[in-house]
């Protein structure tokens, strides 16, 4: 199976977050593009917020020659005042080549909400956003997905997408996110597979935690996620949906679902997910998670590459599309 690329997987080279010599930074989306042509990817999905109308020429012309297809990262207007923007910046993607975008409205609910009113005024405005986006899309003939960005349960932002009930509206499906919120993987495919527009595929390992369990991206085939089974559920229920590589290299991120803080923003969220969730951590507990922390530029730079080209093979060689 081919995989599209979704630029987060250069979290440490895109944009300098780490340097190195031997493996210099990503600056922009033509670079990446370039580079995506020598590891065999069929598409790149990257931020397009700040393209101006020359470079987005350049992208097209790059895209084309490559034979790469793109995908925009945009970000949503928050007021009537930034729809101008937010119309501007789809038709300078779109221009390149970009008919479908990945967009999120929020973060992790546990870490950034202190109380459940705080995430429901959270939540209306995130409404209000897509409100704004959903007539922008419609009139320009693209789709946009809203990813699962440990904000939402599934079945929360399934209400939301049928509610604003917009044909150019759905979800970028992430395989992983929702672990964070104890949800079981492939329920959280199986409920948002009917909105797909577009797919972070990605697996996952976890670790036993005093405050809960760390969670962590690895290779694919390294993970805990039937990867194929969630590959024939896409499938089945969007057969074109377009599907991207997202391996994130970073250290092991903390879910604290053993704290009171986690719980603030979940009132009646039964104690048996909990159970269900720490009787998976354990069934599946890794020997070791990875870390860039304890390690050079280089050496993080190197352990994110390699990250990358196993998955693709793993998946040109395991997953039948």
């Amino acid at each position: 199976m081919q995989l599209g690329l979704v630029i987060h997987s250069y979290w440490q080279r895109w944009r300098g977050k780490y340097a190195s010599e031997t493996r210099p930074p990503f600056t922009d989306a033509i670079q990446v593009l370039e580079h995506c042509k020598t590891l065999g990817v069929s598409g790149l999905q990257v931020m397009v917020d700040k393209w101006t109308e020359e470079f987005v020429g350049k992208v097209r012309e790059a895209r084309e020659k490559l034979g790469i297809s793109l995908e925009g990262s945009i970000t949503m207007p928050g007021d009537e005042e930034e729809v101008p923007h937010f119309e501007a910046t789809l038709l300078r993607a779109k221009e390149a080549g970009a008919v479908i975008f990945r967009s999120l409205v929020g973060g992790r609910r546990y870490e950034l909400y202190d109380n459940h009113e705080a995430f429901l005024d959270f939540k209306q405005k995130a409404i209000r956003s897509l409100q704004l986006a959903a007539p922008i899309a419609e009139k320009h003939g693209v789709r946009i997905g809203v990813e699962n960005h440990k904000d939402f349960h599934a079945a929360e932002l399934v209400e939301i997408l049928t509610t604003l009930g917009s044909p150019a509206m759905g979800a970028c499906i992430d395989t992983g996110n929702n672990i964070a919120l104890l949800e079981e993987p492939m329920h959280v495919v199986e409920t948002l597979a009917p909105f797909a527009v577009t797919v972070h595929l990605k697996d996952m390992a976890v670790q036993p935690h005093k405050d809960g369990f760390l969670l962590s991206e690895v290779p694919l085939g390294e993970g805990m996620l039937d990867l194929q089974g969630i590959i024939d559920i896409l499938r089945g229920a969007s057969p074109n949906v377009p599907i991207h590589l997202e391996m994130i290299t970073r250290d092991p991120l903390l879910i604290g679902c053993l704290t009171p803080k986690y719980w603030s923003t979940f009132p009646g969220k039964p104690a048996s997910e909990l159970a269900m969730a720490l009787a998976s951590v354990n069934h599946f507990a890794a020997p070791s998670l990875p870390t860039i922390s304890d390690k050079s530029a280089d050496a993080a730079l190197a352990m994110e590459e390699q990250h990358i080209v196993d998955s693709l093979k793993y998946a040109a060689a395991n997953l039948v599309d």
